[in-house]
């Protein structure tokens, strides 16, 4: 399924990281707080202006975010949790330097 939002909406997956204390014991993901970063799965065509014009979104299908705790409305497609938010929503694009892409490769 494709799921295409409207205007200034965005289609976000969190991203889950796994957490675990500094002495190794792995903390469930029902114990802890749902993750405030997410990639973007897809983007609407834009903000539309009160002249009647679009403004193109910043983010773009792949990036990053870091997005506000209570920010959005949560979805479920095809059995995955899926998170639908407006632009300015969204707090920041996370962006690799050339010296992080090479750590994690």
């Amino acid at each position: 399924m494709h799921i295409r939002p409207l205007y200034d909406r965005i289609i976000v997956k969190r991203i889950e990281q796994q957490r675990q204390t500094a002495s190794g014991i792995v903390i469930p993901d029902t114990a802890g707080e749902k993750p405030e970063q997410g990639e973007v799965l897809a983007v609407g065509p834009g903000k539309l202006l009160d002249n009647g014009t679009v403004r193109p979104l910043e983010v773009k299908v792949g990036d990053r975010v870091l997005f506000s705790k209570y920010g959005g409305q949560t979805v479920k497609v095809e059995g995955e949790e899926l998170l639908v938010l407006r632009e300015e929503d969204v707090l920041g694009i996370i962006e690799q330097d050339a010296a992080g892409a090479k750590k994690a490769a």
